[in-house]
């Protein structure tokens, strides 16, 4: 039987395209390659389809090879800073990565899309719709609950129905800001909301678009104010100080994403568009010699934000997943902290990896108890299944804040479901295996193309059941206790457990004292090996028991088998009778017993 082709879709048109890209690299590195084929598609900027060489697949970001360097002018930008390109220079651009792909042809190209996009347009139905509307089975929720996840206003509105919870919100349009009395409206809010006062853009994800502020500062609201609009004011005093250098460093800043507000934007009331870095600087500096200062402002905006009152309490992040009847089962949450001093914030998260994560939070069982609650009503309430990843706050007095939830999670190897998928049992394979085949069914469930489906959903549930009874050549991976050893574990670990030869990987720390310890496969989802001999050493927590517990059908359709979490002391005779080959990580050599 032929494998699945499977459609990895990543960049998009949103401000989370480079964390999307990192996602469609997971997908591509980890999907099982016995099972599936994998079809990267790239899609631009300006939402061409563009099945792109393999070897792109490895660049550190969608800049390093689309647009093409030579026109960039000096600055790292993404294709719609070039302006409005003839078909025929958009032909040579695209044809220097790979094919474009009209979406009427992807019936023929792939099985499934593995969508890997964030934001408006990727995560809020549009895709979606354009995928069920030609007739291919996709990644992730449907229409219904890729909308409500992409609308942060809804979701405070439809959360607070489902769990009775209670948060104080307030909104404001972009023309009811620009005719505010600034000081007036600031005071009013804090004493609506209280303070701090949290600003939101409403359909940005991976922290883009929040600010909080801590400060009783008229100026520092209005910046927050102005960066969830995706605005930016500059003075002619600031500018004119500025060296050439230092005017090229903040346009290509406002370029990046993660930090900027992008191009296109318009500059003030005129609404002059400006694409590119460079026109951005020959603009102002023309602009600022007759104007006290000039305000920019993204074409990507926003037309209204969200403020909500500053939670104090432990704040986690919990995946929601389904068995195959639709049950839906919450995976054991993960409090997420900050080192002193920070704040869990895009930069945070993706740039300085300053966050910091314990599974499940520190609190009582009841306490977990009442999160998974909470969580399986958000999810059964909004439309939501396949996987969602839903955030929150605990509150000093056990109250559950529950907010954002996230239909399509991110991605990396180090994103939170993965590690939580990894505590039930499942590796990164196997979850994307699961993601692919829960997909299907709840795509039957719509009530479009039921026999197609149904055939595909058979076809891949016969495939993934072959494949877990022909693993039947275990591979020792053998690592000592430190952490080189370790990472060269984790990495032969993807290798074997994706591979298209039919190995099952099985870990062993050999100790310092001579001795073999089976290790769960879980625990090389650890950062390094610090995080491993920490979670080795803690006894394990009754409420991942229960999680396990609860995951038992959903691991053993996937791994073949219930998860063994203990870890288990081994002789020599017992890693002969339990392993066919042997990969030693210190001398990264393999050998048949």
């Amino acid at each position: 039987m032929s494998k699945l082709r499977i459609g990895i879709f990543f960049g998009g048109p949103s401000r989370e395209r480079e964390i999307s890209f990192k996602g469609g690299k997971t997908a591509f590195e980890h999907l099982d390659k016995a099972l599936f084929e994998a079809i990267p598609i790239f899609v631009d900027s300006l939402g061409n389809f563009i099945q792109i060489d393999t070897e792109l697949m490895y660049e550190a970001s969608i800049r390093d090879f689309f647009p093409s360097k030579n026109l960039n002018r000096g600055y790292s930008v993404y294709i719609e800073s070039l302006g409005k390109l003839s078909e025929s220079q958009l032909y040579k651009l695209i044809h220097k990565i790979g094919k474009q792909v009209k979406p009427t042809e992807l019936t023929d190209l792939i099985d499934f899309a593995f969508v890997v996009m964030h934001g408006p347009q990727c995560e809020d139905g549009a895709i979606q719709g354009l995928l069920e509307w030609i007739g291919v089975p996709y990644m992730g929720p449907g229409i219904i609950g890729s909308a409500v996840g992409i609308d942060k206003g809804l979701q405070n509105r439809l959360m607070a129905l489902a769990t009775g919870q209670y948060k104080r919100t307030a909104k404001i349009s972009r023309e009811e800001w620009e005719q505010a009395d600034k000081k007036t409206f600031f005071n009013d809010l804090c004493d609506r909301i209280g303070f701090p006062v949290v600003v939101k853009a409403p359909h940005q994800g991976s922290s883009i678009g929040v600010a909080i502020v801590r400060k009783k500062s008229v100026d520092e609201f209005s910046k927050a104010v102005q960066q969830c609009f995706f605005e930016m004011s500059i003075t002619q005093k600031e500018w004119g100080k500025l060296t050439d250098r230092q005017k090229k460093n903040i346009a290509q800043k406002i370029a990046n994403l993660d930090e900027g507000i992008g191009f296109p934007l318009v500059l003030n009331e005129n609404q002059t568009l400006i694409n590119h870095p460079a026109d951005l600087i020959i603009t102002l500096n023309s602009f600022l010699i007759s104007h006290e200062e000039a305000t920019l402002a993204s074409t990507q905006g926003e037309d209204h934000i969200i403020f909500e009152e500053f939670i104090d309490g432990r704040e986690f992040s919990c995946g929601v997943i389904q068995d195959d009847d639709g049950t839906a089962i919450a995976l054991p949450p993960t409090e997420i902290y900050v080192e002193a001093g920070g704040e869990f914030d895009f930069k945070s998260k993706y740039v300085l990896n300053t966050t910091r994560k314990r599974i499940p939070i520190e609190t009582s069982n009841d306490n977990l108890k009442k999160v998974h609650e909470s969580l399986l009503k958000v999810f059964n309430t909004l439309g939501f299944n396949v996987v969602t990843r839903i955030d929150g706050f605990l509150t000093p007095d056990n109250r559950i804040i529950l907010h954002d939830p996230n239909t399509i999670p991110g991605m990396s190897p180090a994103s939170l479901i993965f590690k939580q998928m990894a505590e039930v049992g499942l590796n990164i394979t196997q979850s994307i295996t699961y993601f692919i085949r829960q997909s299907v069914r709840e795509r039957i469930r719509s009530g479009k193309n039921i026999y197609q489906l149904r055939q595909l959903l058979a076809r891949l549930d016969k495939t993934i059941a072959d494949s877990n009874e022909s693993k039947i050549h275990k591979v020792a991976i053998i690592f000592g206790e430190n952490n080189e050893e370790y990472l060269t574990a984790k990495n032969k670990f993807i290798e074997f457990a994706s591979g298209s030869v039919a190995f099952k990987p099985v870990l062993v720390c050999a100790a310092q004292n001579g001795d073999f310890y089976k290790i769960p496969a879980n625990l090389i989802s650890k950062d390094n090996f610090q995080d491993f001999g920490l979670a080795l050493s803690t006894p394990k927590h009754p409420f991942l028991l229960e999680c396990i517990d609860k995951a038992k059908p959903i691991t053993k359709r996937f791994s073949g088998e219930e998860f063994d979490w203990q870890v288990k002391k081994w002789n020599e005779v017992d890693l002969a009778e339990n392993a066919a080959y042997i990969f030693d990580c210190a001398s990264q050599t393999m050998t048949e017993l």
